[in-house]
């Protein structure tokens, strides 16, 4: 069975939010602007678009092997959404939070409230669009979907976003730049909590706190 990241080092992350919220393009500037933090790449059934690759975007696998990953627990969370199978490798997440880095997982709400369960110091993130007219407009502008596609994940999008109460944190994309701050708030902010700071810190706060250090 796959380990549990529960005594990791480093803290996970859970982000959702409705297709066309921006998710995807968010954590992609956070990774790039903030050290020390990975994204989890899936493993899905659906098929590739164009420009992605397989093992940057997703792991994309058909639906016996990943129904086979299933059966053998190497899953953390699995889900089926609008036919297509997501699922998180447990293995490479627990891996890499015990390596001190923290790891944000790009999922759904059902995802996310599977980890919530198995993971409860899981920081929880959901962002929103400004509102429903702006997020038609962001599915239509990137032009890789048909009109059935789109009203299909507009009419599941209210549906998705009421579950953002069950968050920690809630965060609206206006502005893009404002809202990747908020997220790097929100990460800088869990470093410095207290179980963090000790592990991160343990040689500094040691000799501060050594009586040979003070007398010397």
């Amino acid at each position: 069975m796959p380990n549990t990241p529960a005594t990791a080092h480093g803290t996970l992350f859970i982000v959702s939010a409705p297709s066309g919220a921006g998710k995807t393009s968010l954590v992609a500037a956070l990774v790039d602007t903030l050290d020390g933090v990975r994204i989890s790449v899936s493993h899905t059934t659906r098929a590739i678009r164009p420009g992605e690759e397989d093992g940057i975007n997703y792991h994309f696998t058909d639906r016996d092997t990943f129904l086979q990953k299933v059966g053998e627990g190497r899953f953390l969370e699995h889900a089926e959404v609008f036919g297509n199978l997501y699922g998180t490798s447990a293995d490479w997440v627990s891996d890499t939070l015990k390596a001190g880095e923290d790891v944000i997982l790009e999922i759904d709400w059902q995802g996310a409230e599977q980890i919530r369960r198995l993971v409860p110091d899981a920081a929880s993130i959901f962002i929103l669009p400004p509102s429903l007219p702006e997020l038609e407009s962001r599915l239509r502008g990137r032009g890789q979907d048909d009109d059935a596609v789109i009203a299909r994940r507009l009419a599941g999008a209210q549906d998705e976003m009421s579950h953002y109460g069950e968050f920690d944190y809630l965060v609206i994309n206006d502005d893009f730049e404002h809202a990747l701050g908020d997220l790097k708030a929100i990460l800088r902010s869990h470093r410095l909590r207290i179980l963090a700071q000790q592990k991160a810190q343990a040689t500094r706060i040691g000799e501060l706190l050594s009586k040979s250090s003070a007398n010397g």
